[in-house]
C-alpha cells in the first residue's frame, strides 16, 4: 500500500479550520484530529491522564473524575513554563497516534488538523501546509462570537499562536476564508482535486 500524501491544515483561533476540515470529511477524505486525540488522551484512563492531572495537582480534577480543561486553559496561558511542560508530555504521544493513524489510510491523501502545527515543529511530519487565513480582526471576531468570548480574551489565545505571518510563510497552501461559506466550500473542492492529483502523481513516480 502506498504511503497517504499527509496535508497539515492550521490556522489562527477562528479561521474556520474545522469547517474547512468538515468539508474534506464530507468528500470522503480520511481526516486526522489533534484536538480529537489529545482530547482522548487526557480522558479519564488515558495515556496523559495521569502525568497532567500530576503536572496541575487535584484541584484540575472534577468531581467526576475528569480533568477541568478550562482551568488547565487558564493556567497555561498565564504560566509559559507550565504550558512547556504540559506539551512536553502530551505533543510526543498526539505526534505517535497520528503517525499510526496515517499508516493505516487506504486513500491517495490525508487531512491532518493540527491547531499548532507551525509552533510544534510537526510542519516537518507532514508533506503540505494548508492554511486557513483571513484578517486578524475578522479572525478575532468571529472567534469571540462563537465561544461567546470577548475579543481580549480570543487574543490572549492568539497569541500563543504563531503569528499570521509566519503561518503564511510557512504555507503551501492558502484558502482565503474571509468571503463566505460557499467560497470556502469551493476552494476545498479546488484542493481536493490537486491534492489527489499530486497523490498520483507521486504514485505514478515511484513505480
Amino acid at each position: 500500500m502506498n504511503r497517504a500524501l499527509k496535508i497539515g491544515l492550521t490556522g489562527g483561533v477562528g479561521s474556520g479550520k474545522t469547517t474547512a476540515t468538515k468539508f474534506f470529511s464530507e468528500l470522503g477524505v480520511p481526516v486526522i484530529d489533534a484536538d480529537e486525540i489529545s482530547r482522548n488522551l487526557t480522558r479519564r484512563g488515558g495515556a496523559a491522564y495521569d502525568a497532567v492531572a500530576s503536572l496541575f495537582g487535584p484541584e484540575v480534577v472534577g468531581n467526576d473524575g475528569e480533568l477541568r480543561r478550562d482551568l488547565i486553559r487558564q493556567k497555561v496561558f498565564s504560566n509559559d513554563g507550565l504550558r512547556r511542560d504540559l506539551e512536553g508530555i502530551i505533543h510526543p504521544l498526539v505526534r505517535a497516534e497520528i503517525d499510526r493513524r496515517a499508516a493505516e489510510i487506504d486513500y491517495p491523501y490525508c487531512i491532518i488538523s493540527v491547531p499548532l502545527l507551525i509552533e510544534t515543529g510537526m510542519k516537518q511530519s507532514v508533506d503540505r501546509v494548508l492554511i486557513i487565513d483571513l484578517p486578524e480582526e475578522q479572525q478575532i471576531n468571529r472567534a469571540a462570537l462563537r465561544d461567546r468570548k470577548t475579543a481580549g480574551d480570543i487574543h490572549t489565545v492568539a497569541a500563543a499562536q504563531a503569528a499570521r505571518a509566519d503561518r503564511l510563510q510557512a504555507a503551501d497552501d492558502v484558502i482565503d476564508n474571509a468571503s463566505d461559506l460557499q467560497h470556502l466550500q469551493t476552494e476545498v473542492q479546488r484542493l481536493h482535486a490537486e491534492y489527489l492529483r499530486l497523490a498520483h502523481d507521486r504514485i505514478a513516480s515511484a513505480r
